[in-house]
């Protein structure tokens, strides 16, 4: 992202030529925002991340610095000659901003709309505007640029609280000055746990009244007039009371939308505040350190490594394998966990951990479930990470499926984890399915580190095992979305979502067995909903499973159900394509003729742009092969789209957020009517859920 900051900072200098209302000059940068300007050697890559976006952000695309000014006063600066190439990016002015917030089950709905003032470019000029979401061209100078973006996003969880962190830090240069437009931030949160028991206020970053109470539906409301928008993202928590597991089953008819005519249900199984016990573990870690894990991506996997070992308690036992065209083991065994043991494997991994080779995986798993034959009276696990795509991924899938049928119940669960986008994220997520296990990935080299522990302490923390539920007794038909039931950890509510058909009872039970070996029967209510929209809080996750199916069978009813979902929800998919669609109203003589000398096309022919980047396909087997380095977001080469202006890359994740930047297209202001340009952005990267962006632009003054 040094690109993105690098035009950022290109943008605030152009802006130094801006004479505000009143004869202000713009807003200044705090202390310390120059680059070089004496803090050390860090001081550029602090700046930069300073510079990139930390919320909802729009920013004027500058190509031709001579036509930057004040939309209303001119300044007389003198003219600028040249082109910008690439272009500086201005961060706009925002006007307004308003935060909704709808917590259910395990995801936040999010929507943010916000207006923002095209302050940088005078009135007869205009330029293209980038609308910038940390997970339409030629608007003229002094236009509002008016958007609403919704996302969902998984909720976090721990110890008993869930919580929701949002991006909301806006940087001092969106701010007007207090005697050009006043300041109003409104935020709206509902939380509706789905379940009846009492919800439990943990703490809020921003203040919230709470405005009413509805069985376990709760709403909040903030708004206020601010000297300057908000310096800190907006984060929210709170607890379903419950001291040890609980859950319930959710169910909902389907409607005359559905990829088929069974109901839906979720099952929604709580770990609870108490102190469970934790099963002991065998763990064998199946690290890929063929040539392209070479720099940072093995760094960040050695650092996580080194901290998930420290994790292991005396009564687990380890084991490490790397690979590439070849296989290395830390011991013969699995090894007692001690003191000793691990320092002797920190030691292994430094000088082990060398990038270099192509990739195999077969050879390892098979070598990894060999040494976990011999655990007994252990939950056995296999931790397999890689960034690349092999040639025998379906028989890797169904030979161990074969595998862990025949161990029963002492099968160990396997838990998956991609790096970079050049692996095959649905082989992984089957097989992660197939073994009861976690999948998690990272797109981002900054953020290996940090979801590595994440998916570690997840997947290691199981509390209940071998999961059962007894609704199939009374259905006539029970199909679950993934392979098989995981186990509940201590550190993650567990989702099951699938159809039905039949009638469930009012009760079912949940059964499965603890850490010494106890069966345990958890008793769910059956509740019939309406205000919880499990159609769209499931989508990204089903559209995730049913792809991973169908990509493992080939079966094209499969991939038929997956094209209706995504259609039906705007979340991108493989077997779909998102499109920008432009829609223009009531343009007058003067308009279509500017328009046809841009190059327009006239109002009965409405312009549909493909979206990219926002497909995860099937793993790059040719780039494994050729040990290429550049399968992260952050490090992928350069891509020219003809929305995105030479962007490098339409979709990073900025802070655990999936961003996707926008150039939209607008058109001139006739009779108070604006021009509408509406678009659904969505990503399904990993379980990050989906992205949708409608923005609403604007040509002109206040209405």
């Amino acid at each position: 992202m040094e690109g993105f900051a690098r035009a950022v900072e290109d943008g605030l200098k152009l802006s130094k030529r801006l004479v505000l209302p009143g004869g202000l000059p713009p807003p200044r940068p705090p202390a310390g925002m120059d680059r070089g300007g004496g803090g050390g050697g860090g001081g550029d890559a602090s700046v930069a991340a300073l510079l990139l976006p930390s919320a909802p952000m729009a920013y004027a695309v500058v190509t031709d610095p001579g036509a930057v000014d004040t939309p209303d006063v001119p300044s007389y600066q003198p003219y600028v000659y040249g082109r910008l190439d690439p272009p500086a990016l201005i961060p706009l002015q925002m006007k307004e901003v308003d935060l909704s917030v709808d917590c259910a089950l395990g995801e936040a709905a999010v929507t943010v709309r916000a207006r923002w003032w095209l302050h940088c470019i005078t009135r007869s000029r205009d330029c293209d505007v980038r609308i910038v979401v940390p997970m339409g061209d030629q608007i003229e100078g002094g236009a509002d640029i008016s958007a609403t973006i919704r996302w969902s996003q998984k909720l976090h969880y721990d110890n008993g609280r869930f919580s929701v962190d949002i991006p909301f830090r806006f940087p001092y240069y969106v701010n007007p000055l207090p005697k050009v437009f006043m300041k109003r931030e409104k935020i709206q949160l509902t939380v509706n746990s789905g379940f009846s028991k009492e919800v439990l206020l943990q703490g809020t970053s921003h203040p919230l009244k709470e405005k009413g109470r509805q069985g376990e539906k709760l709403s909040f409301r903030h708004e206020t007039t601010v000297e300057n928008w908000s310096s800190k993202d907006f984060n929210f928590s709170y607890s379903v009371y419950s001291g040890d597991l609980s859950g319930g089953v959710l169910v909902q008819p389907s409607t005359l939308r559905d990829y088929d005519d069974r109901d839906r249900f979720c099952i929604f199984l709580l770990p609870g505040g108490g102190n469970r016990k934790v099963f002991r573990k065998a763990v064998v870690f199946v690290i890929d350190t063929s040539g392209s894990m070479q720099g940072h991506p093995l760094e960040n996997v050695k650092n996580a490594m080194s901290t998930a070992l420290s994790e292991l308690t005396e009564g687990d036992y380890f084991n490490i394998i790397t690979f590439n065209d070849e296989l290395h083991s830390f011991s013969s065994c699995l090894e007692k966990v001690n003191e000793k043991s691990i320092a002797s494997a920190l030691d292994w991994i430094n000088l082990n951990f060398v990038a270099g080779g192509g990739t195999d995986i077969m050879h390892p798993l098979n070598e990894a479930m060999a040494l976990l034959s011999s655990a007994h009276d252990v939950l056995p696990q296999i931790f397999l990470m890689t960034d690349g795509s092999v040639d025998d991924e379906h028989n890797i899938c169904q030979t161990v499926k074969t595998e862990l049928i025949s161990r029963g119940s002492k099968s160990p669960r396997i838990s998956t984890f991609g790096l970079g986008l050049y692996c095959n994220h649905y082989f992984l997520r089957m097989l992660a399915s197939i073994g009861r296990g976690h999948y998690d990935a990272a797109f981002e080299t900054g953020s290996i580190e940090s979801q590595v522990l994440r998916w570690f302490r997840k997947a290691s923390s199981t509390i209940v095992a071998n999961i059962s539920i007894d609704a199939t007794a009374h259905l006539d038909e029970f199909e679950i979305d993934s392979e098989y039931i995981p186990d509940i950890s201590a550190k993650s509510p567990l989702c099951i979502s699938g159809k039905y058909q039949g009638k469930f009872p009012d009760m079912v039970t949940a059964k499965g067995y603890l850490a010494d070996m106890r069966e345990i029967s958890i008793e769910l209510k059956v509740q019939h909903i309406k205000d919880i929209p499990l159609d769209k809080v499931l989508a990204a996750q089903q559209i995730g499973l049913l792809t991973a199916k169908a990509w493992l069978s080939s079966d094209k009813q499969l991939e038929r159900k997956v094209v209706k979902l995504s259609i039906q929800n705007s979340i991108p998919s493989e077997y779909t394509s998102m499109v920008l669609l432009q829609t223009l109203e009531k343009v007058d003589a003067a308009q279509k003729v500017k328009q046809k000398l841009k190059g327009h096309k006239g109002p009965d022919e409405p312009r549909r742009i493909p979206l990219q980047g926002l497909k995860l396909g099937f793993g790059d087997r040719a780039a494994t092969r050729e040990n290429l380095v550049t399968g992260f977001g952050d490090v992928r080469p350069p891509e020219t789209f003809e929305i995105l202006n030479k962007a490098a890359g339409c979709c990073s994740r900025l802070a655990d957020c999936l961003c996707c930047m926008c150039c939209i297209k607008a058109c001139n202001k006739m009779n108070d009517q604006c021009a509408i340009v509406m678009t659904q952005i969505c990503a399904a990267l990993a379980c990050l859920g989906c992205y949708e962006c409608c923005a609403e632009l604007c040509s002109g003054s206040d209405s």
